[in-house]
C-alpha cells in the first residue's frame, strides 16, 4: 500500500512537470529553430534564468550525492559549497562576456565560440566530441540519482534497472519536445519543492531521531569526530585533505563558468544584466546544500553500514524509515526533478553541439540542425543509460570526472577569447596533452596525485604546453580585427539595460 501511494504521488507530479514544460511552448508554433530550442530564443528574463541556473547547479548529485559523501567522508563534501560560490563570483565577469560574444556573432554554445575564435569549423566538431565524452558521466549521474529515488520511494517494488530506464525515457521525451524554455519552467516547480522539502527535513530529522540539534551535534562530535575535519573519515589514505580541497575548489570554480550547460544558461538570457544579478543572488541557493550534507551525517546513526554506491541512499533511508507514504512521494518528486531538469539541459547541450558543430558539416544535414540535434539527444541518453548499467559509480565520483575532463577546455574557450596571441597550434596542443594526462591519472588510480586534484595537474600541463607552442611557433594568420575575434564587456550590446542606462546618462551629460 505504501508503495502504491508514494509512486502515485510521484507519477502525478511527474505528469504535471511534463505538462508544465509543454505549456511553455504555447504560442511558439512548432517550437522554432535551433536557437529557440537550445537557448530559449535568447529571451529568458531574470527569474527564469535564476531558476534555470540554480536548477542546473542543484542536481541529484546535490540532493543525494552530498548526503552520500557526508555519510562516507564528512567534511570533504563542503568543497561543493566552496566551488559553486567562487564560480558564481567568476561568472559575474565571464557570463556577460560570453553572452555578448555569442549574441554578436549568432552563436549557441562553446563549440560555436571555439570554431569562430580560431576560424576552423572542424575544431568545433572536435570540441563537441570531447565535451560529450566528459558530459556523459554527468547524465549518468542524473539517471542514477532518479533511479535511486524511484526505487526507494516505491519501497523496492520498482527495481533499480527499471527505475534507470524510466528516468531515461521521461527526460529524453521531455527535452526533445520542450527544449531549454520548458526546462526553465519546470525549474520553478522544482525549486519550490526542493526548498520546501529540504526546509522540512532540516527540522524534522534532528527532532525526530535525536530530540533536537543539540543532542545530535553532541553525539556527532563525541562519536564521529573524524567526519568533521579534513581529510574526513577516510583519513590520509583517502587523499581528500587540504590540498585536494583547495585544488578541487579552484579547478571546479573555473570550470563551472565554461561548462556547456552553464553557458547554455548564459546564452538564454535576455540581457547581460540578468546574468550579473544572478551571479549575486545564486550563492544564497547554496545554503540549501548544507541540509543534505547534515542529513548524511545523521544517517550514520540511523542507517549504519551503507557502503560504496549504497551511500547514495543515505538521505532517502531516513525518509522512508519514518515518514508517511504520501510525504515520501513528495520528497521523491523534489529529488526526481533535481535529476530531470539538469539532465534535460545536459542532453540538450550535447544535441545542440552535435547538431550545430558536427552534423552540420554534412551537407544533407546542414539545413536540419534542430532535428539532427534531437536525434543526438536520444543517442546520448541511451549511451548514458548503458553506462549506468555497465559502469556504476558513486555520484560524487562521476561529478569529479566530468569536471576534471571539461577543465581541459579552459585555455581554448576562455583564455583564447581574451588573449589574441594564443595560437590555434598552442591551444590545440595543450588540449590534447591535457586530456591525455587527466585520462592517464584518473584511470590509473592516481587521482588525486600527491593530494592535488588530477584535473588541476593536467590543466597546468595543458597551459604550459599551450604557452610554449604559442611563443615558439608562428602567429596565426588571421586578418580579422580584435573586435571580431575577442570577447569583452558587453556594455553597448543591444538589449543590455546597463548599456541603455549608461548611454542615457552619457547623452544627458553631453547636453549639459
Amino acid at each position: 500500500m505504501n508503495a502504491v501511494v508514494a509512486t502515485s504521488v510521484f507519477a502525478v507530479f511527474m505528469v504535471a512537470a511534463v505538462a508544465l514544460g509543454l505549456l511553455a511552448l504555447r504560442g511558439r508554433g512548432k517550437g522554432g529553430g535551433l536557437a529557440e530550442w537550445s537557448v530559449g530564443g535568447r529571451s529568458l528574463g531574470p527569474v527564469f534564468i535564476w531558476v534555470l541556473m540554480a536548477g542546473e547547479g542543484y542536481t541529484s548529485f546535490s540532493y543525494l550525492g552530498a548526503a552520500g559523501w557526508g555519510y562516507n567522508y564528512g567534511a570533504p563534501v563542503l568543497y561543493v559549497v566552496a566551488y559553486m560560490s567562487c564560480g558564481y563570483a567568476i561568472g559575474y565577469v565571464v557570463g556577460p562576456m560570453l553572452w555578448g560574444y555569442a549574441r554578436r556573432h549568432g552563436l549557441v554554445g562553446i563549440t560555436d565560440m571555439v570554431a569562430h575564435r580560431f576560424g576552423r569549423p572542424w575544431l568545433g566538431a572536435v570540441v563537441a566530441v570531447l565535451a560529450t565524452v566528459f558530459l556523459l558521466p554527468y547524465i549518468q549521474l542524473q539517471i542514477t540519482g532518479m533511479g535511486v529515488v524511484l526505487s526507494v520511494i516505491s519501497y523496492g517494488a520498482v527495481s533499480l534497472n527499471w527505475a534507470y530506464f524510466v528516468a531515461f525515457a521521461v527526460t529524453t521525451g521531455f527535452v526533445v519536445v520542450s527544449g531549454l524554455r520548458g526546462s526553465a519552467w519546470v525549474s520553478v516547480l522544482k525549486d519550490v519543492l526542493v526548498i520546501a522539502t529540504l526546509g522540512f527535513l532540516a527540522l524534522y530529522v534532528p527532532l525526530h531521531y535525536f530530540d533536537g540539534y543539540g543532542p545530535f551535534l553532541d553525539r556527532l562530535v563525541t562519536e564521529k569526530s573524524d567526519w568533521l575535519t579534513l581529510p574526513g573519515h577516510g583519513g590520509a589514505g583517502s587523499g581528500l585533505g587540504e590540498l585536494w580541497f583547495i585544488s578541487t575548489t579552484f579547478l571546479n570554480s573555473l570550470t563551472v563558468v565554461i561548462f556547456p550547460t552553464t553557458v547554455a544558461g548564459y546564452l538564454g538570457a535576455r540581457n547581460a544584466d540578468a546574468l550579473r544579478r544572478n551571479a549575486m543572488y545564486l550563492p544564497a541557493y547554496n545554503v540549501l546544500l548544507f541540509v543534505p550534507m547534515l542529513l548524511g551525517l545523521a544517517a550514520l546513526f540511523v542507517v549504519p553500514g551503507l557502503a560504496g554506491a549504497e551511500s547514495n541512499l543515505a538521505l532517502f533511508k531516513l525518509v522512508v524509515d519514518s515518514l508517511p507514504a504520501w510525504a515520501v512521494g513528495v520528497i521523491g518528486v523534489a529529488a526526481g526533478l533535481s535529476s530531470i531538469v539538469p539532465m534535460a539541459v545536459f542532453m540538450l547541450v550535447i544535441g545542440t553541439m552535435w547538431g550545430r558543430s558536427v552534423l552540420s558539416l554534412v551537407p544533407r544535414l546542414a539545413e536540419r540542425q534542430k532535428s539532427a540535434a534531437q536525434v543526438v539527444v536520444v543517442v546520448a541518453g541511451g549511451l548514458a543509460l548503458l553506462l549506468t548499467y555497465t559502469a556504476p559509480n558513486t555520484l560524487v565520483r562521476l561529478s569529479l570526472i566530468s569536471y576534471e575532463g571539461m577543465a581541459q577546455l579552459l585555455p581554448m574557450v576562455l583564455l583564447a577569447l581574451v588573449w589574441r596571441r594564443l595560437t590555434f597550434r598552442g591551444a590545440f596542443s595543450g588540449l590534447i596533452v591535457g586530456v591525455a594526462v587527466v585520462c592517464v591519472l584518473v584511470f590509473s588510480g592516481n587521482d588525486p596525485l600527491g593530494g592535488v586534484n588530477a584535473g588541476l595537474v593536467a590543466l597546468a600541463v595543458n597551459l604550459a604546453v599551450a604557452l610554449a607552442v604559442t611563443f615558439a611557433g608562428p602567429r596565426d594568420a588571421d586578418p580579422r580585427p580584435d573586435a571580431e575575434v575577442l570577447a569583452g564587456d558587453p556594455v553597448g550590446e543591444e538589449g543590455d539595460p546597463l548599456a541603455v542606462a549608461r548611454a542615457a546618462r552619457s547623452a544627458s551629460d553631453h547636453r549639459v
